[in-house]
């Protein structure tokens, strides 16, 4: 063999021992050709943005996908519960758990008032229609059994606004005003998830006030007001209840809030109770 031959035998081992070397690629990433490996203190100089597709960044030689506005909400699968009413007879119920990946934590979330207890938080109740039933909220001065929803305190008139939920589409609608839980409003709302598009209503209950212009048919976008906070329907115990509900596949609210009344939106045959921090955009 000539030198020449050689040599080349000698350059292929070691490109093939050097592929060998070679790290694993993450799975899931779009290598970036033709760019070396850098140290973190120079990586944004060596591997620039423009380098890597639309939606997603450099991250050492390869580039990774970002979570982006546009991606899709995951499947809320509805379970069945139940639980003691006051009178001692057994009701049961659809309701909609939290997601185990949402965060458990009650001020991870945006709400429609500011924190309204010491130490910045802003939930005084929350959502307990997935426990058991001796863990659900009763008392002697509550007449209903269980929670559906958030209580959020804060003083009287405090302004309400609305907040978007997560992969909202378009503003939200005012589907009804007027006496429901204390002076209320219910807001309907359309949700991309899994892939399709959903209806959820939100009831903004105990209500003091509903702002100027707010009625049904009026649209509203993330922070536009929507009342003030106060104690209608529950006395002495100023706050908002806030709830969140998906609409049953082929419901037509209006026809039912027209037909039977607003107490039809939570009613289980026409939507079914669902945990706030599902749909709750994050702070």
């Amino acid at each position: 063999m000539n030198r020449l031959a050689s040599l080349s035998m000698l350059v292929l081992g070691l490109l093939v021992l050097a592929g060998a070397a070679r790290p694993a690629e993450p799975v899931g990433t779009v290598r970036v050709e033709g760019i070396e490996a850098a140290s973190a203190e120079s990586l944004a100089d060596e591997v620039p943005s423009a380098t890597c597709p639309t939606g997603t960044l450099p991250d050492g030689t390869v580039c990774v996908h970002l979570p982006s506005d546009d991606d899709e909400g995951n499947e809320l699968a509805e379970a069945r519960n139940g639980h003691h009413v006051r009178s001692g007879a057994w009701t049961e119920y659809d309701q909609i758990p939290r997601l185990p990946e949402r965060p458990a934590e009650y001020d991870a979330y945006r709400y429609p008032t500011p924190p309204g207890l010491p130490g910045g938080k802003s939930v005084l109740s929350g959502y307990d229609l997935d426990r058991p039933d001796e863990s659900q909220r009763r008392g002697a001065s509550i007449r209903a059994v269980g929670h559906g929803g958030v209580d959020l305190p804060n003083r009287r008139g405090t302004p309400v606004q609305m907040v978007a939920l997560e992969h909202q589409q378009g503003d939200a609608d005012v589907l009804f005003t007027g006496t429901l839980f204390g002076t209320s409003v219910v807001t309907r709302h359309v949700v991309r998830e899994a892939g399709q598009l959903r209806e959820y209503v939100v009831l903004f209950g105990h209500l003091d006030s509903i702002a100027p212009g707010v009625t049904a048919g009026t649209t509203l976008k993330d922070g536009d007001p929507l009342g003030g906070v106060g104690d209608t329907g529950s006395p002495e115990l100023v706050h908002l209840h806030y709830e969140v509900r998906r609409v049953r596949d082929g419901v037509d609210l209006a026809a039912k809030v027209k037909s039977v009344g607003a107490g039809a939106l939570v009613a289980n045959e026409v939507t079914v109770v669902c945990d706030p921090r599902n749909v709750l955009p994050l702070r």
